[in-house]
């Protein structure tokens, strides 16, 4: 099992422990990825309508995620953080109470989400003659969200431990479940009837249940990582410690989908097609971004332990050696999408313009990746090293000052090419800021550090 314990985190070679604990996480990822891009691709043989449709839910599904990702995080983070101080029963009791405040705040969540479904859409500029598709799927959608988040934490507490490839294995089992059942939930096999887009849903929601099922086994029967008893700590302590972090996290988070809501917005003006287009890109951007992904879930825990334990140097060098990785191979990953995008819009459109504008996304938005790379990671080891605030500043500047501003400057100037070119300059900019934000924040904690000890 690629389980790294504290001893190997605390002090073996960096990046080799670091590649470990990613690769397992890679091909989870590729997994996870796949479950959004099949349902994308199944949906998209119904026509440019469903997908249009399909495409306005991505902020509003990616903002109940953003909340279980933040929780995540801040799960993370304080059982890490615990680890590295060798406080094992703490780790453990904190862990369990993740589990249970996640499920009941992403049921809130959903809940009004659920209730106030048409609004939400009609506000994010759907047609009226789209919200009947929309309904059908994220009506589903939504009662299901609690067994989504409940592996989502749970594999946080497993990566938190050191161990990448249980997380990997769950997330795979649950994309192949999903991939098997989207096409006979959604087109029909047997005496199984078509459903269309609610299809995908079901198969989404069948996948999450066996998730749920394999990470509870694995937490409280097969590892005991988790409990809801610690004789040290009561649940509000833990409860605190948690949403300290993991509320700024999640805020940062489900400050993309909000932006993403935007830019729909924005690219609406252009029609149906447009919106196909973007909502193909945006998957495509996830699957192309799957390393960072990955990263974001192995670096956080290394770095944490590392700052329990005062190792600061061995942070700082983590985190160099890591963004250095990733501006090359996404520099690699631009130069394959370049060779492979009429391929790629070939497969998701039937309509010439549809096909046109997918290329045309692939063209210039995935230049700027690799430093799209460096801000997800700067935000992920401001989370480790428990400086949530920053890393939600540095999300706002990043969305709200140059990403959709730059990207909306550029669609007055040159349409849909000059959106794309000002949301990779946006990128650009907030890269640079974030990078020396981080490096200089280290810096000041080691010096203070140093005037501590005696």
């Amino acid at each position: 099992m690629a389980t790294a314990d504290s001893s190997v985190i605390l002090s073996a070679p960096i990046v080799p422990t670091l590649r470990k604990m990613t690769i397992p996480m890679i091909f989870g990822m590729i997994f996870l990825m796949l479950f959004n891009l099949v349902d994308t691709f199944f949906i998209s043989m119904l026509g440019t309508e469903p997908l249009a449709a399909i495409s306005f839910t991505f902020p509003v599904t990616f903002t109940v995620i953003s909340l279980a990702i933040g929780l995540g995080i801040g799960t993370s983070a304080v059982i890490a953080t615990a680890l590295g101080a060798q406080s094992t029963n703490q780790a453990r009791f904190d862990g369990g109470v993740a589990l249970v405040i996640s499920a009941v705040m992403v049921l809130a969540l959903s809940a009004v989400g659920y209730l106030f479904t048409e609004e939400i859409f009609l506000l994010l500029g759907a047609k009226a003659h789209l919200i009947e598709i929309i309904e059908q799927y994220m009506h589903i959608w939504f009662l299901a969200s609690v067994l989504l988040v409940t592996p989502m934490i749970g594999n946080a507490v497993l990566r938190a431990n050191g161990d990448t490839k249980t997380p990997s294995i769950v997330m795979g089992c649950s994309g192949l479940v999903n991939a098997i059942l989207d096409p006979i939930l959604i087109f029909g096999f047997g005496p199984i009837d078509a459903m269309g887009v609610q299809g995908a849903a079901i198969a989404s929601a069948i996948s999450w249940i066996l998730g749920v099922a394999a990470i509870l086994y694995i937490l409280t029967r097969q590892r005991n990582l988790v409990t809801l008893r610690c004789p040290s700590q009561s649940f509000a302590v833990a409860t605190r410690k948690i949403l300290k972090i993991g509320l700024p996290a999640a805020g940062a988070n489900m400050l993309t989908p909000i932006a993403m809501a935007v830019m729909t917005a924005i690219v609406a003006n252009f029609g149906a097609p447009a919106v196909a287009a973007f909502g193909v890109g945006s998957r495509i951007e996830s699957i192309a971004s799957l390393v960072v992904l990955a990263l974001s879930m192995t670096l956080p825990p290394f770095i944490s332990q590392n700052f329990g334990a005062g190792k600061h140097e061995r942070v700082r060098s983590a985190y160099q050696q890591t963004l250095k990785f990733v501006m090359v191979w996404q520099f690699a990953i631009y130069l394959l999408l370049l060779m492979v995008a009429p391929f790629i819009a070939a497969a998701f459109a039937d309509e010439q313009q549809v096909s046109d504008l997918i290329q045309l996304f692939i063209y210039v938005l995935p230049l700027s990746y690799g430093l799209q790379g460096v801000i997800i990671l700067t935000n992920s080891s401001f989370n480790a090293i428990h400086k949530p605030m920053n890393a939600l500043i540095l999300s706002i500047v990043r969305l709200f000052v140059f990403y959709v501003p730059i990207a909306y400057l550029g669609s007055l100037l040159a349409d849909l090419t000059g959106l794309f070119v000002g949301a990779a300059l946006g990128n650009l900019f907030t890269a640079v800021i974030a990078y020396y934000w981080f490096s200089r924040g280290l810096q000041c904690t080691e010096v203070k550090t140093q005037e501590l000890t005696p």
